[in-house]
């Protein structure tokens, strides 16, 4: 199979952002990235250009970072608290998920995709829980969740 040189004009996932040349296999090119004006033939005309895409890359990647800072902030502001159906001797019915954890975060009106949240595993206990949110590869955050019995045992 052969292979070429392409310039990217925008990020594409796991194969790089904007400005870099990459090799790519010649049929994902032509089929795929061409197509959708995501890349453009690699040459050493194109010098100016990959110039240009480098600089758009770092101003879209300083926003990127500002709005994560200023998530971050605004995620920090929120104490979340998640109320759960147990059982007798306060045991959870099922557990707490990262899609909870989500959920929660969207009716407290904070806007975050699904795969932000990372949770080493489901919460199957009350109390407070410690969890991850990665909204930037610079920016990780350490929160606390509380999760509380609806129906409390007297």
């Amino acid at each position: 199979m052969a292979n070429v040189k392409v310039l990217l004009l925008k990020p594409v996932k796991n194969l790089g952002s904007e400005g870099e040349v990459v090799s790519v296999k010649a049929g994902f090119a032509r089929n795929f990235l061409l197509p959708n004006n995501w890349v453009i033939p690699f040459s050493r005309a194109n010098e100016k250009q990959i110039e240009a895409l480098r600089k758009a890359r770092e101003v879209r990647e300083a926003k990127e970072l500002a709005e994560a800072q200023a998530l971050a902030e605004k995620i920090g502001a929120v104490a979340l608290t998640i109320a759960v159906k147990t059982g007798e001797e306060g045991k959870l019915f099922g557990s707490v998920s990262a899609m909870d954890l989500w959920k929660r975060y969207t009716e407290e009106g904070i806007e975050l995709e699904k795969s932000v949240i990372r949770l080493a595993h489901p919460i199957k206990t009350l109390g407070h829980h410690h969890f991850h949110a990665r909204l930037h590869k610079d920016v990780c955050l350490e929160l606390t969740v509380e999760v509380v019995s609806e129906n409390p045992i007297a």
